[in-house]
């Protein structure tokens, strides 16, 4: 074996060296819990026992103070003072953190629920002090397009402490030993914000945060991110690229679409930027008024900049973006802090450009450009026809040694194993496109709708009915939420049935079927041997066939994993349990050095601390071959 492609290591070195520190191996997995009416406090508590069994080192819990009565999430926050009444309050959380071996807890400070039960929201002098209200209308900042989230001024010290006591108060007393900051580009300055997390006492943070191509995470007092960008290598480099003229050509074909999805993208982008958020657009305007701010919040390509005004601090990497984007000069000037006088304009830009990246592009074009639907995953780039192996390996390089490493999360569009199997159509191209061409699908809402069917099958009529509305009311052309077309959505909806039933459709989904599993088997493999830290989302360490949410909140059978995982486990939940033990048992070589080796172009291989080699075939057929001083522990990883 010889270590390829990559610049080789001077002798007694490695190429990503080790980190030291307190507590680097101790975060070896996360295992996310959906709290709500089908999970609480105590129901979590006595998934502990089976938790640590699997391997996981950390529970990592959605929001979990106090949210709307009935919240299914808890992003809906009223109180952020207590802890959740409705999941069972504080003394039943303060025994789960008791029992579990670590909490990570999932944190909401851009928003509150704009509500009567919020007391903060109900008194109007509150209101005024703890949300972001506009003083001379009455709107509020939202969340995203939602009226009933408002954004909350976290920039002000004492709002921050206001709405930080509790977590902060768990994080003194030992309860937490981390948080995930949700949505952390809508605060005013997300530096600020984090060193101050920081300065409080929290030493481990990951950030929501959506990386684009080529853009890197800045330098704040973190851990890294959720992983969106690992999601989308790692499922990038099982993606053949032979596939791509064929699928392209089919799509084309099919639907009429010829544009390239960057496209898709800026005219969905716009279009939000022209209609939805023409309220965030007319309060810029009183701030700056200057012609084309609507398209100017939709021209950039990545989800922000993070100029600061309070303190004249203007990045590198904001002035190229500001460039990039292409802007009339008296707007850049005064967006490059250049032209004085406009700070708040500046801020609330910069706040809104993101909302308007991600309705446009996650929740808009992704359900208008069906190419392959496996590529059209948060953060991801459906553009981005697969992933070289080179590609891969640079960024396991650049990626911070305690970042997470998802494949699935309650914000993904599909359920790891769906998109796995999804991408092992570009495998068997010759025949999706026997079955498109037999099955006569015509049109973008047939060819999204029989990738859907192909890659959850089994799938119950209910499920697809429910996932083909909120898909068309998404993308806003057969249908959308502000003026749904009913009509159109049923005949869909039947059209999505008659897949159900279709015995081509489930001749195909059983040749692809062992695929998809091979090309998941192999994202899993990865995911928990690679650098950083691996989070599971609840109930995945079983094949998990799952749309966008809610279906990806539906309750999980913890009875058949815990029966499964004391018989042995099937496939799936052994790997991880096999590969989380290794983990814990060579700490010090998962805490190591990652060096690439080449054991061919079809195999991705890489060492661990130079005592754990991981060998995972990427396509059928291929071959791994590993010899001495390795020996195998499970298919794909060896150790010395």
């Amino acid at each position: 074996m010889t270590v390829a492609r990559l610049r080789l290591a001077p002798a007694g070195e490695t190429l990503f060296p080790a980190r030291t520190g307190h507590g680097l191996s101790a975060f070896r997995a996360l295992y996310r819990l959906q709290l709500g009416p089908h999970l609480d406090f105590a129901g979590a508590r006595r998934l502990v026992p089976y938790l640590r069994a699997l391997g996981v080192s950390h529970l990592y819990l959605s929001p979990s103070l106090q949210a709307r009565p009935g919240s299914t999430h808890g992003y809906d926050a009223v109180d952020p003072r207590e802890l959740s009444a409705d999941l069972g309050g504080e003394d039943e959380f303060r025994a789960l953190c008791r029992e579990a071996p670590g909490i990570v807890l999932d944190i909401v400070p851009n928003h509150m629920a704009a509500d009567e039960a919020n007391p903060f929201w109900a008194d109007e002098q509150q209101r005024r002090k703890v949300f972001d209200v506009d003083p001379e209308t009455g709107w509020h900042r939202r969340f995203f397009t939602i009226d009933d989230l408002a954004g909350v001024r976290v920039e002000d010290p004492e709002v921050f402490e206001l709405t930080h006591a509790k977590v902060l108060e768990l994080v003194r007393d030992g309860s937490l030993d981390g948080v995930r900051v949700d949505h952390v580009d809508g605060l005013a300055s997300p530096r600020e914000y984090l060193g101050r997390l920081r300065d409080r006492g929290v030493g481990h943070v990951w950030v929501e945060k959506i990386l684009e191509r080529g853009e890197e995470l800045r330098a704040w007092p973190v851990e890294g991110t959720t992983g969106y960008e690992f999601l989308n290598d790692v499922l990038g480099v099982f993606v053949d690229p032979a596939a791509e003229e064929p699928l392209t050509r089919l799509y084309a074909e099919v639907t009429g679409e010829r544009r390239p999805f960057r496209a898709v993208a800026d005219e969905a982008k716009l279009e939000q930027a022209r209609s939805d958020f023409g309220r965030e657009v007319e309060r810029l305007r009183r701030l700056f008024d200057e012609p084309g701010l609507a398209e100017a919040l939709a021209s950039f390509r990545v989800y922000r900049t993070y100029v600061e005004p309070a303190l004249g601090r203007v990045e590198a990497a904001d002035r190229a973006e500001v460039e990039h984007a292409g802007l009339a000069e008296r707007l850049a000037r005064v967006l490059l802090l250049e032209q004085p006088g406009h700070e708040e304009f500046v801020t609330r830009f910069q706040q809104t450009t993101g909302p308007v990246m991600a309705k446009g592009v996650e929740d808009t074009a992704f359900y208008r450009y069906s190419r392959l639907l496996a590529l059209n995953e948060v953060g991801g780039d459906p553009g981005r026809f697969g992933l070289s192996l080179e590609a891969f390996h640079e960024g396991q390089a650049t990626r911070p040694p305690r970042s997470l490493l998802t494949t699935f999360t309650h914000d993904t569009k599909r359920s790891a194993d769906v998109r796995a199997r999804l991408a092992a159509l570009t495998w068997l191209p010759d025949e999706w496109e026997r079955l498109a061409r037999t099955l006569a699908v015509e049109g973008e809402d047939e060819y999204h709708v029989l990738q859907t069917v192909v890659g959850a099958w089994p799938l119950e009529p209910e499920r697809l009915d429910a996932y083909v509305e909120k898909a068309l009311r998404e993308g806003k052309r057969t249908s959308s939420w502000a003026d749904p077309d009913e009509e159109a959505e049923r005949r869909v909806q039947e059209h999505g049935r008659a897949l159900l039933e279709s015995r081509e459709v489930e001749r195909l989904v059983e040749l692809v079927r062992p695929l998809g599993r091979e090309l998941a088997r192999g994202q899993l493999l990865l995911k928990l041997t690679s650098p950083g830290v691996p989070d599971i989302y609840q109930g995945d360490e079983l094949e998990t066939l799952t749309l966008v949410d809610p279906d990806n909140r539906r309750p999980v059978d913890w009875r058949l994993r815990e029966r499964l995982l004391a018989s042995g486990g099937d496939r799936k939940q052994r790997l991880t349990r096999q590969a989380l033990e290794l983990r814990a048992r060579r700490a010090d070589a998962f805490a190591g050095g990652y060096e690439p080796v080449d054991l061919g172009p079809d195999v991705c291989a890489f060492t661990r601390g130079g005592e754990v080699l991981v060998a995972v075939p990427l396509r059928p057929g291929a071959q791994v071959e590993v010899g001495a001083p390795w020996r195998e522990v499970v298919p794909g990883l060896y150790e010395r």
